[in-house]
């Protein structure tokens, strides 16, 4: 996962696009796991289980590719309106829309976060979002 999909956004940090970019990077990922694990990641496990592969392709066509078709183009459009004298961050904040897809980003990390839990099971291993150790 990455850090989108771990720690919220706040509207004081990190830039929108380097959200998305994020997200769309695991698009890439994903495949690549495929590719190189094969069909022993996609076989169905017994008593209806989910398989890595499933879960895997399920979070990217439901969990991101929803939030990415929509947000992706909208973004790119403000962006090629920004002077050339005006930092990417500070065109960035004016955006009439940050605040909403600042919000679906942050749903969007609820999704993925489910799915990490998902994967983590059919996988057999710990969900590490769950160490992430709490401040005391």
């Amino acid at each position: 996962m990455t850090r989108v999909s771990v720690v919220p956004l706040r509207a004081d940090e990190g830039l929108l696009r380097e959200a998305l970019t994020s997200l769309y990077s695991l698009f890439a990922t994903t495949r690549d796991v495929l590719r190189r694990h094969g069909p022993d990641v996609a076989e169905p496990k017994r008593n209806g289980q989910y398989n890595f592969g499933y879960l895997a392709v399920a979070m990217l066509n439901f969990g991101i590719r929803p939030l990415l078709a929509r947000w992706h183009p909208a973004l790119e459009d403000w962006e090629n309106q920004r002077p050339t004298d005006r930092s990417r961050r500070d065109h960035e904040q004016l955006w009439p829309q940050t605040d909403e897809l600042r919000t679906a980003l942050n749903d969007t990390r609820r999704i993925l976060t489910a799915y990490a839990d998902l994967l983590a099971s059919a996988c057999g291993v710990p969900n590490l979002l769950q160490a992430v150790p709490t401040s005391d």
